[in-house]
């Protein structure tokens, strides 16, 4: 069989799109082509479900291949390990879009695996691999209802660039990625240097107009090489159990879903649930006709949860815990709670709980990344951690999962764009995240904790950043959008749209949907709603801490940097760097030299720090022609003194420089070991130094030599 082979124009370049050649035991297997970048995505589904699965359990695996770069992979096994954080969140980047397009119903085992397998600069082999694996799935017989398209937008000088280079990406203050249908936007994420809704908004509707082409494409490709799509599954729910759990449980659990408190809500819904299960399963023994099972009972009362909750909201406009649709859970901010820590910050919102730590370190912490492009470092890191006590659960510690590492990229990208430059501020930064209780939002909650945390640390960031996630309830026509949604918003609602920024504008966003997509409309509704949100929450950030910290903690190393010439370097560190160490072992301070001839040094003593840039400027200073120096006198012969100005660096004062009259001996007026002063006349090319102490004597005058010690 020749491959099926389509083509679409995106951003003014050419992506083609191919099946038939490649992987054709999987169920769905497409290959896309963009310039260099080359990826390969299959879908594989089970014919049968797992029997008490009532979810779509659907796995999502973006790989990397290192032969796609031309590399061999680093470590002792050389060949490529667990996946990588990048290849982690291109792993969710591929799940969010596509998984609220399989029909309801569908529990059977679903995999989805992209792999790269040629990358050149071109910067797109993630939204390139969302194509395919959406491509993969179209053109299968697993039950997906559209085909999605993914683009990246930038923007360099003001103009928008449609899946920019990796080149053109370093100079945009724009990254979005968007994925979509022909008809609305499934999923938003990106990140801006303090961009305004209106702006975000012009490049997610470019966005959108321009994943069409690639759409038509899968089309194309569908109805050329596609396979008939397997049956859908039978509606999960029968009516006869929907009307029974109805009947016993309507009102109580309408009054369940009133209680504000999460836990006290949770264990009565558990309790309603329990006497539901129970009653039916007497009436519905095991030996009748249709017995009814657990995995029934439950979905049927879910849905009956989700039914009153969204009706609470819509019809009620009242929430779960009694809030309004736009307000705002009561916020508690305490900063500097932790005395040996460089900064410290406890966010609490409603019942999400947010304990940010800051830590400041040197050069030599920052985190080394190998990726396919090339090496390069990171000197702000954010991690995330949701132990399991923060909703009242037990479970096993292990790392972090793709949810951590998700939540603390988010906020790690909110936060980046405040921070303060490496030539004005030399540190490396940390912060981590302990979520200490969740009840929604919590990645918001890490974005306030962790700009409170760098400011009390004293980080000059530009601005403090808040975050807010806004919800939405759509029924046909009939939509609420909610502001600081709770957990119980978030697992029965239709939307997740995280919004982060300063007062001047977004900087990152981050949106999830379970419904089909939603319009540009809807998205300028929620983020004006977003932005009024934001804003409040930041006045309660003010109130607790203004701005940052003139001064660091005492525990925090002090960084002081200094430039040398190049020229220099061999000096500072000398042979076999015994310089550099000795004056490491005099001081206990911690050195960094790059080849730039940048000198920082690192310490938690200032004045050890300002010791080490003394030695250091003992060793590259030069002589300034025109300067009075007081030196030693080294040698004297008959024509003239040789003067050390500092450490290695000598020059003559000849014997008509000493005084205004004529001197007959050298020694009649300096001898070894006398310190004198001297003035630099000139540095010839052969690096010769010519000083005079008449001169220096004249414009110091004679006094001054006598009181700082002439030995005459």
């Amino acid at each position: 069989m020749n491959p099926i082979v389509v083509e679409a124009v995106v951003g003014g370049k050419s992506v083609r799109l191919e099946t038939g050649r490649m992987a054709k035991q999987a169920d769905g297997s497409v290959v896309v082509w963009a310039d260099g970048t080359v990826v390969i995505a299959t879908a594989v589904a089970s014919k049968v479900s797992k029997p008490g699965i009532d979810f779509l359990p659907l796995t999502v695996d973006y790989q990397e291949r290192a032969y796609a770069a031309g590399k061999i992979p680093g470590g002792f096994f050389k060949r490529e390990g667990k996946p990588s954080e990048r290849e982690v969140l291109n792993s969710r980047l591929i799940d969010r879009p596509l998984r609220p397009l399989f029909p309801e119903g569908f529990f059977f085992d679903t995999q989805l695996i992209a792999s790269v397998i040629s990358i050149d600069r071109g910067g797109i082999s993630d939204v390139m691999a969302v194509v395919a694996s959406s491509a993969a799935l179209y053109v299968s017989d697993i039950p997906f209802m559209s085909p999605v398209g993914a683009v990246k937008v930038g923007c360099v000088d003001g103009t928008f660039i449609v899946n920019p280079t990796l080149e053109e990406q370093e100079r945009s203050s724009l990254d979005l990625v968007v994925a979509g249908t022909r008809d609305a936007i499934m999923m938003v994420e990106g990140q801006g240097s303090e961009i305004s809704e209106e702006t975000f908004l012009a490049a997610i509707d470019l966005a959108h107009k321009s994943i069409l082409p690639l759409i038509e494409a899968q089309e194309k490709l569908r109805a050329m090489a596609g396979k008939e799509k397997r049956p859908l599954p039978e509606v999960p729910i029968s009516p006869r159990v929907m009307e029974l759990v109805q009947s016993l449980g309507l009102e109580k659990l309408r009054e369940a879903l009133k209680i504000a408190v999460k836990q006290e809500r949770q264990e009565r819904t558990a309790q309603i649930l329990g006497d539901i299960r129970e009653k039916i399963l007497q009436e519905s023994p095991d030996t009748s006709e249709s017995p009814v099972g657990d995995r029934e009972i439950n979905n049927a009362f879910h849905e009956l949860e989700r039914q009153i909750m969204r009706e609470m909201i819509l019809d009620h406009k009242v929430r779960a815990d009694g809030r309004g649709l736009s307000d705002i859970r009561p916020i508690t901010i305490e900063v500097g709670i932790l005395p040996r820590t460089h900064g410290s910050a406890l966010f609490t919102r409603g019942e999400t709980q947010s304990l940010s730590v800051a830590t400041l370190g040197t050069s030599d912490d920052e985190q080394r990344i190998d990726a396919l492009e090339g090496e390069s470092t990171k000197r702000f890191m954010l991690h995330y951690n949701f132990p399991p006590f923060s909703v009242g659960e037990t479970k096993p510690m292990r790392g972090p999962g793709r949810r951590e590492i998700g939540h603390g990229n988010l906020a790690e990208r909110a936060l980046k764009h405040v921070l303060p430059s490496r030539e004005t501020f030399p540190y490396s930064i940390r912060l981590v995240s302990d979520i200490l209780e969740s009840n929604g939002s919590s990645s918001m909650a890490t974005v306030c904790g962790g700009s409170l945390a760098m400011m009390d640390a004293g980080i000059p960031i530009k601005a403090p950043v808040a975050g807010i996630a806004m919800g939405l309830i759509k029924e046909g026509e009939r939509i609420a959008i909610l502001s600081d949604i709770l957990g119980l918003e978030d697992h029965l609602g239709d939307m997740d749209f995280k919004v982060t920024g300063t007062e001047n504008g977004i900087t990152a966003v981050q949106m999830d949907i379970k419904i089909t997509g939603i319009t540009v409309g809807l998205m300028r509704e929620a983020l004006q709603k977003a932005r009024e949100g934001r804003l409040h929450i930041m006045e309660k950030m003010k109130m607790a801490l203004p701005s940052s910290r003139n001064t660091m903690s005492p525990f925090a190393p002090r960084i002081l940097t200094l430039k040398i010439k190049q020229d220099k370097i061999r000096e500072v560190i000398g042979p076999g760097g015994k310089v550099i160490r000795g004056i490491t072992e005099k001081t206990g301070v911690k050195i960094e030299i790059d080849d730039s001839g940048l000198i920082q040094i690192a310490s938690t003593d200032e004045v050890a720090a300002q010791k080490a840039i003394d030695m250091i400027n003992q060793i590259v200073e030069e002589v300034q022609v025109g300067k009075v120096y007081l030196g030693r006198v080294k040698t004297v012969a008959d024509y003239g003194a040789f003067v050390e100005l500092f450490p290695g660096t000598t020059g003559l004062c000849h014997i008509s420089q000493l005084e205004d009259r004529r001197v007959e001996k050298v020694s009649d007026v300096v001898s070894e070991g006398d310190l004198i002063l001297v003035k630099a006349l000139e540095v010839d090319r052969q690096g010769k130094i010519r000083l005079s102490r008449k001169e220096a004597i004249a414009e110091v005058g004679a006094d001054r030599e006598v009181r700082v010690g002439s030995g005459r």
